[in-house]
């Protein structure tokens, strides 16, 4: 990275558990950032009441809006989410149809980075397939390669720790922040 501005990226995370494997991954991710870039979380997507319009018309949860913000000011977002039932976590997407409710919409045209996982071989690539649908809606770029899809997550990241533990799963993430970071500000 050159001498400009640090780049700040937040992490979208889709798992409710404290010691999730997932919110280990979150957790390790700005231990894998190279120079220049600043890591920080969005918020939890925990405690947002079901999206309802009725709802919404007696006005958007405070925690929302703070995520909202997080996401409009950050350069980038990185979604980190479990695999349920062959597509994206209920809370992960309640989260996003209350974010699609706000203008402007926080992740328009927002460069966004997906990082699965899953005790399986394929690593979350359903769920990763859906969460790409989603954000074609939303407007946002999602970053095509390096794809993060941790298969066999338990012998690759210590949840109590939040280290990555598997050292060509840890390359692999730091290589996907360079590509973000290349997809925030080209030719750096």
């Amino acid at each position: 990275m050159t001498a400009q501005k640090p780049l700040r990226f937040v992490t979208l995370l889709g798992s409710l558990r404290r010691n999730s494997f997932h919110a280990a991954i979150a957790r390790a991710i700005p231990s894998l950032a190279p120079e220049g870039i600043k890591i920080a979380s969005a918020g939890s997507i925990d405690g947002l009441p079901h999206y309802d319009a009725d709802l919404q018309a007696e006005g958007f949860p405070p925690a929302l809006l703070a995520m909202a913000a997080a996401i409009q000011e950050a350069d980038a977002v990185i979604i980190v989410t479990p695999e349920y039932n062959y597509s994206v976590p209920g809370a992960l997407k309640n989260a996003l149809d209350w974010l699609s409710r706000l203008t402007p919409q926080p992740l328009a045209e927002k460069p966004v980075a997906i990082q699965t996982g899953s005790p399986g071989m394929i690593g979350g690539a359903r769920a990763q397939y859906h969460l790409r649908q989603i954000m074609v809606f939303l407007d946002a770029h999602v970053l095509n390669k390096p794809e993060i899809m941790i298969g066999g997550i338990h012998s690759k990241i210590d949840p109590e720790t939040s280290e990555v533990t598997d050292e060509a799963t840890a390359a692999l993430m730091a290589q996907q922040l360079v590509a973000l970071a290349r997809m925030v500000r080209p030719g750096d």
